[in-house]
């Protein structure tokens, strides 16, 4: 049996989220299975290393599948690319180590919100950023509240109350912001993420950005453990899962043949 990772982007506007759901086929797991089901004839799960919300886009998704099928790399690709939708592509595809687990191999995930802040909504980047049309956010103090958050915290203040996880202890490594014309975007590194975390987070930063809130309230609110005191769920057509990184790079190297 063949362990095959994969690269993937996709445009999540039409999508219900990564996680095939039975009720619907509008999922990119489930988009990937039917078609690597029709490749090999046999059904195949697709192990995706996260669950993107619905609306929400990834630049660098990982994930793998188990196959028997005796296709190349290049061909799967091709195959897969012939058939996907064309708002899911495949940029990549390796053979990996049996070991390989997309989900539990993952020791880092970075994500990026885009938010376009001019008082126009600019046509070409309004479905992939928000638009805030008020005066210029105050992004000095959306980075001095982001450094409260920054560590291994508990942070049930910034989960739905939908998840259902058991522990809301995530590490945060890095929260950085770039501004270039009218667009901010604020990139987020930690070790894993929690149901709605990254755009309850981005929901507080706009907060302080538009002076609705203190920079200090941020500190405030991760201490309470209290969702309702942080700010809005920001909506999902501005974030990106961006990259996922693993141990080594050397693990996506084929050892089929050891």
């Amino acid at each position: 049996m063949r362990n095959i990772k994969m690269i993937i982007q996709y445009d999540g506007t039409k999508y219900n989220g990564w996680q095939r759901l039975g009720d619907t086929d509008k999922t990119i797991q489930g988009k990937l299975e039917q078609v690597l089901t029709r490749m090999s004839g046999t059904n195949t799960e697709v192990i995706g290393s996260g669950r993107t919300d619905a609306g929400v886009h990834a630049i660098h998704q990982v994930a793998n599948f188990f196959t028997e099928d005796a296709r190349t790399e290049e061909e799967i690709q091709a195959y897969l690319n012939q058939y996907l939708p064309d708002d899911i592509a495949v940029k990549q595809v390796t053979e990996v180590h049996a070991r390989f687990h997309s989900r539990l191999n993952a020791v880092s995930k970075t994500y990026m919100y885009r938010i376009w802040n001019l008082p126009y909504s600019e046509p070409f980047i309004r479905k992939y950023s928000l638009h805030i049309p008020e005066p210029y956010l105050k992004v000095r103090a959306m980075r001095k509240a982001a450094g409260y958050l920054i560590g291994k915290n508990d942070f049930t203040s910034f989960v739905s109350r939908a998840s259902k996880k058991k522990s809301n202890i995530r590490t945060i490594t890095d929260i950085g912001f770039e501004k270039k014309e009218g667009l901010v975007e604020i990139r987020i590194i930690g070790d894993g993420f929690l149901y709605n975390m990254i755009r309850i987070i981005v929901g507080t930063l706009l907060e302080v950005g538009l002076g609705k809130m203190e920079p200090e309230k941020a500190a405030e609110i991760l201490e309470s453990h209290d969702r309702q005191m942080a700010g809005p769920t920001a909506p999902p057509h501005g974030l990106f899962l961006l990259d996922v990184k693993y141990p080594e790079d050397d693990e996506t190297i084929a050892e089929a043949s050891q």
